[in-house]
């Protein structure tokens, strides 16, 4: 049974940093897509960046050159590295596992505030 966890979230303040993991269990995922999504109260969910087995990344235009996205394919573990943040980063991030179907990992809050 796949399964995604999520940790690292939390409170900061604006211009703050945090880092996200994602550890996924149940398989071998070093050639599958893993990312991050995220949606806040009323607005639809989001792509935020997501890396592909070969490590190709695509960033959502609102992050780049803010976060950063990489993987530990040892550790079936995804990160996401987020610097400069700003209070519209406000959100519940959830960690995606891409294949034959899609996997969600239960959402961990970002809460950029002063």
């Amino acid at each position: 049974q796949v399964q995604l966890v999520e940790s690292g979230g939390g409170l900061v303040q604006p211009g703050g940093s945090l880092r996200l993991s994602c550890v996924a269990s149940g398989g071998i995922f070093s050639n599958n897509v893993m990312g991050w999504y995220r949606q806040a109260p009323g607005k639809e969910r989001e792509l935020v960046a997501f890396i592909a087995g070969v490590g190709t990344t695509v960033y959502a235009d609102s992050v780049k050159g803010r976060f950063t996205i990489s993987r530990d394919k040892a550790k079936n573990t995804v990160y996401l590295q987020m610097n400069s943040l700003k209070p519209e980063d406000t959100s519940v991030y959830l960690c995606m596992l891409g294949g034959p179907r899609i996997y969600w990992g239960q959402g961990t809050q970002v809460t950029v505030s002063s």
